[in-house]
């Protein structure tokens, strides 16, 4: 019988302190001894918080260098030993040295001997390393993979837990596909907390590998039944994953829409529990959950909708509203409310509690409401016209992220009623903005007046006080609207000189567009400005012409004008030589000066202008007579907001059919680059009869196409105009006096077998917008071609009002069919099709007009396309 060993002087642990067993003891006390001498032989290595206490106390980035370095070299020769007692010490410390950017691979390895280990603590740093230290483009991540699966079927609920989460975090797809079936089986674990840690691993796996969505759907559908807030929650996370990944999944979980009403009006309904309570509010991360799904599930579908409608209802006028927690729930449902078909007072509710936001005084739940009633203007935009004043409030803000919102909100609103009240308030916000402000602004004030203005005087007011309040900010697209404008308006060409001249002489700040189109106005109408009448001078005093020169005279010789300025000056200088009668000799004299001008442009100018006094003065009066009027006709109610009208003009003359035709070809004619002047007459096939045009007009049209060549590669007897121009709204034609097979034959025949299949081009890409070309020969001619034109929008934006136009050389003829829609969603795509006709087999070359609207802003672009292959009329 052998001695019991006493636990006094025994050198075993407590739980190995029994009778002592040969084949089992010594075996341990060997084990013990042998660490015991390790400890002994290598001292012991420094604890966590004492290596963050010295890298702390560092003074410099080199000493902190010194400490990490040292520290590394150590953790380095600990590795060198097979059986360290200190590993998962030195793993912490090498985890925190990772964690300040040092490298740290060098641990990987042991990150997984740890893992190995079967202490808890141990697998605990080392799924924490391979979690941190670990990737797929390491041969070491394949080899955790067999640790994970022995780890998911371990009996201890934390070590599961630990796998799950590391799974998640860094599984390859081979990796995912190898362990699906693992994590699938653990989401219907009688445990709570293995279905939460599997449900939220089996969310990451989905989003590594959408493959795998199919294995967890049975499990995932039982989730929803479940009374452990937790498990809820990872599995309305899951569902919304997989709805927002999968069309069919999304129907398949439509049912559940009822179910999730249920268990959100319990959380509405339910007393008091501390366990779920947030300032009072329950469980309010399962509720914006919830809500999200709900928002996911009833996007574009009235009856899931209408399943909803009074649970939205009831969330967003029972929930408190002092305390974030229940401005979070407001906030989702909101976002809910407008993304899904719910009825109109249940969106004019919502756009409430954003009103309600604005008033808020934390600048971020302002912020966010701001944000979001700019996303949300063009689904209600009368509701949210109602917090007006609040949003112009914001204006003033001392947060500049909040100013820059509610600016770009103010001009969503601005519309024909409240213009007048509206600009008031943006222009004293540009006076009083920051730089980064000016230009953005002044560009959307330009672009809003332009839509809605109520009379020209009023327009032409604005964009001088836009002139004056945006000084050098200003972009150049305002000084051309602003030109085009005066030398469209014959009737306010003598008042709105006179008050440029006043702001021109006042001003002392040397802002360039204000000087540039001061000049501009000046030069062409100076005549007018020494002959204003009372009614245009107001209260401003005339000039004269010494006074006029004595200003061009400090212009051209101040150092801080630009010389595109200089320029703008110099040319209308010399044009007042025409108009005015006393002070040319001056005027010849300031030019004159500049012959030698160190600036080459400036120079040339006062050498060219000079000869106009001399040699070929006979020429001055003509050169440089009065520009024609720059007509660009707009569409729709632009066209009658922005005509030449005053308010006591009776604004519904003139709206005869054969006018509002009239302008609408004048459009399209300035399309191609022709003038106002032109004798083009275009009529619309639906309205009246084509008619051949006469022979005489010919010649003066055929520069329309300016810089496309129109002559046909065929020589032909033809002298009649046949070119096309198209656009959404119709087909607008000048035939010849042929009559072609094209026209008589069926051309809305969309049921046509390709020939041949040519390749598309792309014939527009910018801003987002892509426009392509597929062209397809018709079996049943030989000379006519389809074009499938397809418009696809890549921004986040709606594209709205989009309008394409096309011309064509007159050796072809265009058809254009009606559009599939006019407004083209975030990568969404509108299509149109295009017939051209080529008798000649000529080179094809278009030009396209495009305009739409993004964010209430206007956009046009035109561009020519010449690309087009040239076998496709073989």
């Amino acid at each position: 019988m052998y001695p019991y060993y006493e636990p006094e002087w025994s050198v075993l642990p407590p739980e190995l302190n029994r009778r002592f067993n040969p084949a089992f003891n010594m075996a341990t006390i060997k084990q013990a001894i042998n660490e015991a001498v390790e400890r002994v032989r290598m001292p012991t290595p420094m604890r966590l918080r004492d290596l963050i206490r010295q890298i702390r106390a560092a003074r410099t980035a080199a000493e902190e260098r010194s400490v990490v370095n040292k520290e590394c070299a150590y953790i380095r020769s600990t590795f060198r030993e097979e059986d360290s007692v200190w590993r998962c010490r030195n793993i912490a410390k090498l985890l925190y040295i990772h964690m300040l950017g040092y490298p740290a691979h060098f641990g990987q390895l042991e990150c997984l001997k740890l893992i190995a280990s079967p202490r808890f603590t141990d697998k605990r740093i080392g799924y924490l390393g391979a979690m941190l230290l670990l990737d797929e483009r390491q041969d070491v991540h394949l080899l955790i993979t067999n640790c994970l699966k022995n780890d998911l079927n371990s009996t201890t609920q934390f070590v599961v837990g630990l796998a799950l989460c590391t799974l998640g975090a860094i599984a390859s797809p081979e990796m995912a596909r190898d362990l699906a079936a693992e994590v699938e089986r653990l989401m219907k674990s009688p445990n709570a907390y293995i279905r939460k840690k599997a449900a939220l691993c089996a969310f990451r796996i989905i989003k590594r590998v959408p493959d795998l969505m199919e294995i967890f759907l049975p499990a995932t559908r039982s989730l929803l039944s479940e009374k452990n807030h937790g498990v809820l929650i990872t599995g309305v996370t899951l569902i919304t994953e997989m709805c927002e990944n999968s069309p069919d999944t999304l129907s398949h979980f439509k049912k559940i829409v009822p179910n999730l009403v249920r268990i959100l009006k319990n959380l509405i309904l339910a007393g008091y529990s501390p366990e779920h309570d947030v300032s009072g509010v329950s469980d309010p991360f399962l509720q914006v959950k919830i809500l999200k799904l709900l928002r996911v599930l009833g996007k574009n579908d009235a009856e899931a909708s209408e399943a909803m409608n009074d649970i939205l209802a009831q969330v967003a006028t029972n929930t408190e509203t002092s305390k974030n927690v229940g401005n979070s729930i407001l906030y989702e449902t909101v976002l809910s409310i407008m993304d899904i078909k719910s009825e109109s007072g249940l969106r004019v509710l919502a756009i409430n509690i954003l009103g309600r936001f604005l008033l808020n005084n934390d600048k971020n739940i302002r912020y966010v409401a701001l944000n979001t009633l700019l996303k949300t203007v063009h689904i209600d935009t009368s509701a949210v016209q109602r917090h007006r004043s609040t949003i112009l409030e914001c204006l003033k803000d001392p947060d500049v992220s909040i100013r820059r919102r509610a600016m770009e909100l103010s001009f969503a609103l601005v519309n024909a009623q409240n213009i007048r009240t509206m600009m008031k308030e943006l222009l004293t916000f540009l006076e009083k903005s920051e730089p980064e402000f000016k230009a953005p602004c002044s560009s959307s004030i330009v672009l809003a007046a332009e839509r809605f203005a109520p009379n020209k005087r009023w327009h032409l007011d604005t964009l001088l006080k836009v002139l004056v309040a945006a000084g050098n900010y200003l972009r150049d697209d305002v000084i051309s609207s602003t030109i085009q404008l005066i030398s469209e308006t014959t009737s306010q060409q003598a008042y709105i000189t006179l008050q440029l001249w006043h702001a021109l002489a006042e001003d002392s700040m040397d802002k360039q567009p204000l000087i540039q189109v001061s000049v501009w106005a000046i030069g062409e109408y100076g005549d007018l400005l020494l002959t204003a009448t009372i009614d245009d001078a107001h209260d401003v005093e005339k000039p004269t012409e010494e006074d006029i020169i004595e200003v061009y005279q400090r212009l051209l010789w101040s150092p801080q004008n630009t010389p595109t300025t200089k320029q703008f000056a110099l040319m209308s200088l010399t044009k007042l030589s025409t108009r005015f009668s006393h002070t040319n000799n001056k005027i010849q004299q300031i030019i004159s000066s500049f012959c030698s001008s160190l600036h080459i442009e400036l120079q040339q100018r006062g050498v060219e202008f000079s000869q106009l006094f001399g040699k070929y003065g006979h020429l001055r009066g003509a050169l440089l007579e009065r520009m024609p009027p720059m007509e660009v006709v707009r569409q729709g109610n632009e066209v009658q907001a922005n005509g030449d009208m005053d308010e006591s003009e009776d604004k519904t003359s003139d709206t005869s059919p054969q006018h509002i035709s009239t302008s609408e070809s004048t459009f399209l004619v300035d399309l191609l680059g022709g003038g106002s002047n032109s004798d083009l007459d275009i009529i619309k096939p639906s309205s009246v009869p084509s008619q051949p045009i006469s022979n005489s007009n010919n010649q003066d049209l055929l520069d329309l196409l300016g810089g496309i060549d129109l002559s046909p590669s065929v020589p032909t007897t033809d002298s009649g105009l046949g070119f096309i121009m198209e656009n959404n709204n119709g087909s607008l034609t000048l035939d010849n006096n042929q009559t072609s097979n094209f026209l008589t034959g069926d051309i809305l025949n969309t049921n046509i077998i390709n020939e041949k299949n040519v390749p598309t081009l792309t014939a527009f890409e910018k801003n987002g917008l892509k426009l392509v070309f597929s062209l397809e020969r018709l079996p049943e001619s030989n000379n006519t071609v389809s074009i499938h034109l397809t418009a696809t929008n890549s921004t986040l934006s709606n594209m709205t009002d989009f309008l394409f136009q096309a011309a064509v050389p007159k050796a072809f003829q265009l058809q254009m069919l009606s559009p599939s829609g006019t407004v083209i969603v975030p990568n969404g795509q509108i299509t149109q099709v295009l017939r051209i006709t080529n008798p000649n087999k000529g080179v094809l070359r278009m030009r396209i007009r495009l305009s739409y609207m993004v964010d209430g802003a206007l956009v046009q672009e035109q561009t020519e396309v010449n690309n087009f292959p040239t076998h496709i009329w073989d």
